[in-house]
């Protein structure tokens, strides 16, 4: 690929390529055509004529199709789960949320769960559905560098050494938009449950949707680097990787958070 310049500006190979694997990360699945398509045309023109309309398929649950019904019953699984193992399974089989329909695969974990830090991140999202598991993709890799730099890292046979990653949600959301609050209020119960039954000893809440999650807070730049509680156990909430990719110049309070953890980590050290 040939250098170019774009409204005054150069880009390089290397930049454009990173460009493109950003949009890639942020859902953008259709390029810019030579001109203009009218999709809702193309969706008249697509359906069948002589079809009536169908009303929208309705989630049937024990409890009805309210949210209550719904986290009371993502509770109760959740709280007979009495393994990691039993817990993926029980949120897996859930059928309370809809993002299980569009998703490719359940994202449940990765790492050490032995792991005294355990890191809270978002939701899932291109790569990581592809594959099943959370932190994958660019920021996935800027994180385990970033980890790397105090010595922990998600391979570590160490617990000590160890870190475990999870996400609020299991669940990849359409072009990776935010949660809502009702599918984070639905997967709730089964991240409490998950974090009891991995016990760490302290959490990475790693952006806005984990402090929506575990404080009720969004403001990551306004929380970051301040230790709080989160779910019984101390927690530092960090600006999410993706975010540093695009703010570099971000990196370096990042730093002083992971100086923060170390610190927090040996003092822990028995």
């Amino acid at each position: 690929m040939e250098d170019a310049t774009y409204q005054g500006f150069e880009l390089d190979a290397e930049t454009a390529l990173a460009l493109l694997d950003w949009q890639l990360e942020m859902g953008v699945d259709v390029p810019v055509m030579d001109a203009p398509i009218d999709r809702f045309d193309l969706s008249a023109r697509a359906a069948p004529a002589a079809a009536p309309p169908q009303p929208a398929p309705v989630l049937e649950l024990s409890g009805g199709d309210d949210l209550s019904a719904r986290v009371a019953e993502a509770e109760a699984l959740a709280q007979a789960a009495g393994s990691l193992d039993a817990l993926a399974a029980a949120q897996e089989g859930f059928d309370g949320i809809e993002l299980k329909k569009g998703a490719r695969n359940f994202c449940f974990s990765d790492g050490n769960p032995k792991a005294r830090v355990l890191i809270l991140g978002e939701a899932p999202g291109d790569e990581e559905d592809r594959q099943g598991r959370p932190f994958v993709g660019r920021a996935g890799q800027l994180l385990d560098r970033m980890f790397a730099a105090v010595g922990l890292a998600r391979d570590a046979v160490d617990a000590e050494r160890a870190i475990y990653i999870v996400n609020v949600l299991t669940w990849r959301p359409p072009g990776n938009r935010d949660p809502s609050p009702d599918e984070i209020a639905v997967s709730l119960p089964f991240l409490r449950r998950h974090i009891e039954l991995a016990a760490p000893d302290l959490i990475v809440l790693m952006g806005n949707i984990p402090c929506q999650a575990a404080l009720e807070k969004r403001g990551i730049l306004r929380l970051r680097g301040q230790w709080v509680q989160a779910f019984g156990r101390p927690a530092l909430p960090m600006a999410h990787p993706a975010y540093l990719l695009r703010n570099p110049a971000a990196k370096r309070e990042a730093w002083g958070d992971l100086m923060s953890l170390a610190e927090r980590l040996d003092s822990f050290s028995v």
